[in-house]
């Protein structure tokens, strides 16, 4: 952890991401196995490589991410957000392009609670008029 570059925690629905930055070959690591091994579907690691992508620098970093909570969409966004802040660290210049494509900022969302009395959020139980 010491020779790391810099350091960026990127948060999404109940997911937290931690990202690791150093100089190198752009080799990325999730949970210590390889991107394509932790996540399969293209549209996850797509989301994870948007801060990469969106300054053309995908070959000039090794990243290492640690993952954990929620599903792997929110952690592909977790780690999106953790990249971006990292990359805002290491490269300031960059900042406008990160923040014009929002990848800067955490996205609010999160699941609804479920309301007493119903058997959801906002599902509601069968109405009978007789």
């Amino acid at each position: 952890m010491a020779n790391e570059d810099k350091y960026g925690v990127g948060r999404r629905k109940t997911a937290v991401a931690q990202a690791y930055l150093k100089r190198g070959t752009g080799l990325i690591t999730v949970n210590g196995r390889a991107l394509e091994e932790y996540f399969p579907t293209p549209s996850t690691r797509i989301e994870l490589m948007k801060p990469l992508v969106t300054i053309k620098e995908e070959k000039r970093f090794d990243v290492r991410i640690r993952a954990s909570g929620g599903g792997l969409s929110g952690q592909a966004g977790a780690a999106s957000l953790a990249i971006a802040r990292a990359l805002n660290q290491t490269l300031p210049e960059q900042r406008g392009a990160l923040k014009k494509a929002g990848l800067l900022r955490r996205d609010p969302r999160k699941r609804e609670r479920k309301k007493p009395g119903q058997p959801g959020a906002r599902k509601r139980f069968q109405f009978s008029k007789r």
